[in-house]
């Protein structure tokens, strides 16, 4: 029998998945540290609470190897109790309690005032806006809205994260001027669905007021914008954009993919000619904006010629930032009925054929760059390079622009005009601009 350490409870909060789970865990540290808890990010902690995603398989996979891995070291005796919480747990509580007893408790999406109380806390309702930001100072994540009403077949997240619900205005500016004296510089707007804002609170796609209020916060220098749905997109949001300084020339829109049949069957409620003639759209509204979109190839039914067609599009769109994911075949969604029938060979050549043509794409447009002076945000040092972001770019998934540490210094958490000197497919070296 192991005996159970007797040094004070020190809480390590491990996360897993998308910015939207980043986000959470920052709430609940916030809450801890309230409570005076001692709390860390994945660091050594006497208890854990694991923050699990449940999105497709590989993250599936990714969370119950995590828990497994906790679970031994409670076996071992260097932690005692583990916690999980997150859309894992949401999805999947009976599965999991049954497969993995020893996790002490199990916890939902939406169980964070229970989880706190487990955990010895007390749930404090007037921390609107308090977290413990685990992303470099200079920038951090702002979740405008919870869970999401639309249908689309592959997707489970309405299932572990509910309904649509949006956070009013005012909360948001609150939470934005807590992290704007925290140093915060950039705000990267996040929700299921940016694009149905509002809906519930205002009976209007209200995301262009929001950004009217968020840019007049002091110390809030750059704001994007993350995970808009096309269909009903409000497109007063651009106006904004062109407006607005502060408002990055920057869409991360998921289109998921562009063949009819495919979109159809999604349950996406647009077409090809509808998403093409919104990208002409945004691009003529706004020429100098960098679009992101992630598509999903594999999907149930794809033909070849549905590729072809997906294929062709993504060559003549020339998207500034793709990501491609092959298709997930998940359990309770409107699309596992269907049959998983494109071979996971034929998913993986299909990903790797989209990415090889868009990192030529991507090579082509950084060329373009060499020479020309971009505002910058340094993020990190790593090695002998300061890691910097243009407007263009977002943190983990875009391009980064490196400079030379052993000849340059430039200040992290500041803005730099960076001359970019070379570009490869998805970096860009540049130097400080001679004053």
């Amino acid at each position: 029998m192991r005996t159970k350490s007797l040094k004070k409870n020190k809480i390590n909060v491990v996360t897993l998945g998308c910015s939207k789970n980043v986000y959470d865990s920052e709430v609940l540290m916030g809450q801890l540290k309230a409570n005076n808890k001692e709390v860390a990010h994945e660091e050594e902690g006497n208890v854990v609470v694991i923050n699990t995603c449940g999105f497709i398989g590989k993250a599936k996979e990714e969370s119950v190897n995590t828990i497994l891995e906790y679970v031994q070291k409670k076996e071992e005796g260097t932690v005692d109790k583990v916690f999980v919480t997150g859309c894992l747990s949401e999805r999947y509580k009976p599965d999991l309690e049954q497969e993995i007893p020893d996790v002490d408790q199990y916890f939902g999406t939406n169980d964070l005032p229970v989880l706190l109380k487990a955990l010895g806390a007390d749930y404090k309702h007037e921390l609107i806006g308090e977290r413990l930001t685990t992303t470099p100072k200079n920038y951090a994540y702002l979740k405008i809205a919870e869970g999401c009403d639309r249908p689309c077949s592959f997707c489970a997240i309405p299932l572990m994260r509910g309904k649509h619900k949006s956070t009013p205005i005012e909360d948001l500016v609150a939470e934005a001027e807590k992290l704007a004296v925290k140093g915060v510089k950039e705000l990267i707007l996040i929700a299921q669905d940016l694009t149905y804002y509002g809906l519930d609170l205002y009976k209007k796609r209200n995301l262009a007021e929001l950004l009217e209020a968020l840019v007049k916060v002091e110390g809030i220098e750059w704001i994007r914008l993350h995970y808009a749905f096309p269909t009903g997109f409000p497109m007063d949001v651009l106006e904004v954009m062109k407006r607005e300084p502060k408002v990055c020339n920057y869409i991360d829109i998921p289109l998921q993919h562009i063949a009819d049949p495919i979109l159809k069957s999604m349950r996406r409620g647009t077409t090809k000619a509808k998403t093409t003639k919104l990208l002409e759209d945004f691009r003529a509204a706004v020429p100098e904006m960098a679009i992101r979109t992630t598509l999903i190839v594999g999907y149930p039914g794809e033909t070849q010629e549905d590729f072809e067609t997906l294929r062709e599009w993504v060559r003549e769109m020339r998207f500034e930032r793709l990501g491609c994911f092959t298709y997930s075949h998940e359990e309770n969604t409107h699309a596992y009925k269907l049959e998983d029938n494109v071979p996971e060979e034929v998913k993986q050549e299909r990903a790797n054929e989209i990415m090889e043509i868009q990192s030529q794409i991507s090579w082509e447009l950084n060329q373009e760059k060499i020479g020309k002076t971009y505002r910058c945000i340094i993020d990190r040092k790593e090695g002998n390079y300061f890691v910097g972001r243009t407007e263009f770019d977002s943190p983990d998934v875009d391009n980064e622009v490196l400079i030379d540490a052993r000849e340059h210094y430039v200040k992290i958490g500041d803005f730099t005009n960076i001359t970019i000197t070379e570009a490869s497919d998805f970096d860009l070296y540049g130097m400080p601009k001679k004053q």
